[in-house]
C-alpha cells in the first residue's frame, strides 16, 4: 500500500475554519495505522492492467493522483479535520490483476469495519470487483446491491486465454453470489452486443438505458433506483466515467459521444443514491488522464466525489 501526501496541495485562504479547503483537513494514514472512527476514507487502486485485457486504452493507473490533486482545492464546508482520510493506493504490480484486487478487497473491508466509507479512486473497472469482494467480507450475510453508472453492462464472459478484465466483473460476482443484485444506468445500445443484454437479462440485472435519462423521465428514473434500493440492506456505487458524454468526459477508455450529460436530472438520481441510510462506499473508475483535455474528465469525477463526499458527513 503506497502512500503520499504530495498530491494535497493547494490554495490556502487562511487558518480559520471557514476558509478550509480538502487539502487542510485531509489526513494522510497508513491503513495500519488506523484506529475506528467514522470518517470518509480515501483509497486508491492504481490499475490498467483490467483494461489493457479488455483491449482499451490505457493510463487509468494515473487516476489516483490525479484525482487528488483536483479534489484537494475544494471548500471543506461541513468537512471537520479528521472526517477525511487518504490511506493511499493499492497498486498492480504488472499484470498481477487479481493480487492487487485481493489486496483492495482487503483493505476496503478493514475500513468499513473500522467504521469508515470508503471512496476508492480507480483505475480501470476492474476495481469493481476488488471493492464488491471487500464489501463482501464486511458485510457476508447481508444483500449488497450495486448501482452501477455505465455505458457498458461489463457482464462479459472472461476470455480462458487473458482471464478477468475490465469488461468482467459482473459475470464474475453473478457467478458468487447467491443472491445477485445489480442496476445498471446509462446503458449504451450500441456499445453492448445482443449477448451481453441477453447475459444481463439471465441474472437478473436491471438497468436504464441512456436514452432514458431525459428531464421528464425523472419519476421512472428516481422510482426505478428507489424500488431497486428497497430490496437490498447496503448500496455500493460505482461511477464509470464512460458513461457521461465525450465533451464533458474526454479522459476515457471508451468514448460516448451521446452519453449522459452531468446535468440535474442526473444529479438527482445521484443524490437519490448517496443521501440513503443504505449507501456504505463508492468508487471512480476509468478517468484516464492520459487522454483527457484540460482536465475536463478529473474535473468532472472531482465534482462527483465533492458530493458524495458532502453527502457522508452530513
Amino acid at each position: 500500500m503506497n502512500l503520499k501526501n504530495e498530491c494535497w496541495q493547494g490554495r490556502n485562504d487562511g487558518d480559520a475554519p471557514d476558509l478550509w479547503r480538502w487539502h487542510q483537513v485531509v489526513e494522510c494514514t497508513p491503513l495500519a495505522e488506523l484506529t475506528a472512527r467514522k470518517a470518509i476514507a480515501v483509497l486508491g487502486f492504481a490499475c490498467d492492467e483490467g483494461v489493457r485485457r479488455n483491449k482499451g486504452r490505457l493510463g487509468a493507473s494515473a487516476a489516483p493522483s490525479v484525482l487528488r490533486s483536483i479534489c484537494a482545492n475544494f471548500p471543506a464546508h461541513s468537512l471537520a479535520k479528521g472526517a477525511l482520510v487518504d490511506v493511499g493506493d493499492c497498486v498492480c504490480e504488472g499484470t498481477q490483476l487479481e493480487e492487487a484486487q485481493n489486496e483492495l478487497a482487503d483493505a476496503v473491508a478493514q475500513l468499513v469495519q473500522l467504521g469508515y466509507r470508503p471512496m476508492v479512486f480507480g483505475g480501470g473497472h476492474e476495481v469493481m470487483y476488488g471493492h464488491f469482494k471487500g464489501l463482501r467480507k464486511a458485510f457476508p450475510h447481508q444483500r449488497i446491491g450495486i448501482i452501477n453508472f455505465d455505458a457498458h453492462f461489463d457482464i462479459r464472459e472472461p476470455d480462458p486465454a487473458v482471464g478477468a478484465s475490465s469488461g468482467t466483473g459482473f459475470w464474475q460476482l453473478a457467478q458468487e453470489e447467491s443472491d445477485f443484485h445489480y442496476l445498471a444506468l446509462g446503458i449504451q445500445t450500441n456499445s453492448n452486443t445482443q449477448r451481453l443484454f441477453a447475459t444481463a437479462k439471465r441474472y437478473g440485472v436491471k438497468y436504464l438505458l441512456a436514452d432514458d435519462f431525459y428531464p421528464e423521465n425523472l419519476i421512472l428514473i428516481l422510482h426505478t433506483i428507489a424500488t431497486f434500493m428497497a430490496r437490498v440492506d447496503k448500496v455500493y456505487l460505482t461511477i464509470c466515467m464512460d458513461v457521461f458524454a465525450a465533451p464533458y468526459a474526454p479522459g476515457v477508455s471508451a468514448l460516448a459521444y451521446n452519453g449522459l450529460v452531468p446535468d440535474r436530472t442526473f444529479r438527482q438520481a445521484l443524490q437519490a443514491i448517496v443521501s440513503s441510510p443504505k449507501f456504505v462506499s463508492a468508487d471512480i473508475a476509468e478517468l484516464n488522464p492520459r487522454l483527457d483535455i484540460d482536465n475536463r474528465t478529473a474535473r468532472l469525477a472531482g465534482s462527483l466525489v465533492f458530493e458524495m463526499v458532502n453527502a457522508g458527513v452530513k
